[in-house]
């Protein structure tokens, strides 16, 4: 809005040197960061003091460590504050015409929408238990569908590509399109590929997201992280000048996403200053698969899926200890670790709550680091 006020319809950008400023992405970038921020700091305790009015607690579940039953009460749902930190400085300072710039507002509030319902349905019964898996896988997929039925349209308009972006192999890129012609046209059957991989990234991402949502600080720390890795990778593919050094496919359209990504990692420190140990207010469901959401959706825009297991290494792991878990309890009536997600089996081996969070943003961090050397290890 401001940037289409200010640039597009602005009499100052064009005519006072200062305002001109407002033309740059960098720029922008950094305000709507600043802005997220500022979002979440001023608004984070009407938030927790209006939850806890309602008594939108969080309920604990019995099997885990012990310490955990004293936070029994604890607001959530506080995701509401990560979600409208990130939209609303989105909307504010991205060039709003952009396309891509309106997928990720739209997988971000599908998202939030199916956790927000989950959290809601948890608060009514007044225990651990909201949408029932199946519902909840359901919803995800049908969501992340739509988001890649968009893709596909318009990749058929030259406006996006469904070949692949593979690490270290820059001549290599499979197309998830199996038939590029059918009487001239492209066929609906051969996007299957390509819509079956979109929601595997982006259901996938946000499950993983929502599982490492566990202790406090640690999902948003992560994502603080993640995101910061996604605004730089979004902002090297829209540029015209580093796409070509690092031999990326150039994608001019996707730079505004450079906001939306920096809007996300000023909305996750806003955050993460009342979700820091103790935490005043834990995220939810309507967090966490949101983010995850979006920084799936941020993934398939640039063509980094395939990067996204070290951009968000933690949330992986996360992820697979849970399948492994459940999978060795199926087949062989033994566990592997004292508890899943990964981050309780640490607890349970006596490492305090603290001590797991940090070390484990610190993997995080190892995570993004290696995925951005990628770029140029090709």
């Amino acid at each position: 809005m401001l940037y289409w006020l200010l640039y597009q319809k602005g009499f100052l950008v064009f005519h006072v040197g200062p305002f001109r400023i407002f033309r740059y992405l960098t720029f922008r970038t950094v305000f709507a960061s600043l802005t997220a921020l500022f979002i979440g700091l001023i608004i984070g305790p009407a938030v927790v003091r209006r939850l806890r009015e309602f008594q939108i607690g969080q309920y604990i579940r019995e099997d885990g460590p012990k310490d955990h039953l004293k936070k029994a009460g604890t607001p959530t749902m506080g995701g509401l504050l990560i979600v409208v930190g990130m939209i609303v400085p989105t909307l504010l300072w991205a060039d709003l015409s952009n396309r891509f710039v309106w997928i990720a507002v739209l997988a971000t509030l599908a998202f939030g929408a199916i956790g927000f319902t989950d959290d809601y349905l948890k608060v009514v019964h007044r225990r651990n238990l909201g949408l029932t898996a199946r519902a909840k896988l359901s919803y995800q997929f049908l969501a992340a569908l739509v988001i890649g039925a968009i893709f596909a349209g318009l990749e058929t308009h030259g406006l996006y590509s469904t070949r692949l972006i593979v690490p270290f192999l820059k001549h290599f890129r499979p197309d998830l399109v199996i038939s590029r012609l059918h009487h001239g046209y492209l066929s609906p059957l051969a996007f299957l590929p390509f819509l079956a991989f979109v929601a595997i990234i982006l259901v996938g991402s946000s499950n993983a997201v929502n599982l490492t949502d566990g202790l406090d600080g640690l999902a948003i720390g992560c994502t603080v992280i993640a995101a910061g890795a996604l605004t730089v990778l979004t902002y090297v593919s829209g540029h015209a000048v580093f796409a070509d050094y690092l031999e990326l496919s150039k994608m001019p359209q996707v730079s505004e996403v450079t906001i939306f990504c920096g809007s996300m990692v000023g909305s996750a420190i806003g955050f993460l200053w009342y979700n820091a140990h103790p935490a005043e207010i834990f995220m939810g469901d309507v967090g966490s698969l949101a983010l995850g959401g979006a920084i799936g959706t941020v993934a398939v825009i640039i063509k980094q899926e395939l990067l996204l297991p070290f951009i968000g290494g933690i949330f992986v792991i996360e992820a697979l200890s849970v399948i492994l878990q459940v999978g060795s309890y199926k087949l062989r009536r033994k566990r592997i670790f004292k508890m899943a997600p990964i981050h309780h089996h640490f607890e349970l081996m006596g490492w305090s709550e603290s001590k797991v969070i940090v070390r484990f943003w610190i993997a995080s961090l190892v995570f993004a680091l290696f995925a951005l050397t990628t770029l140029k290890l090709r």
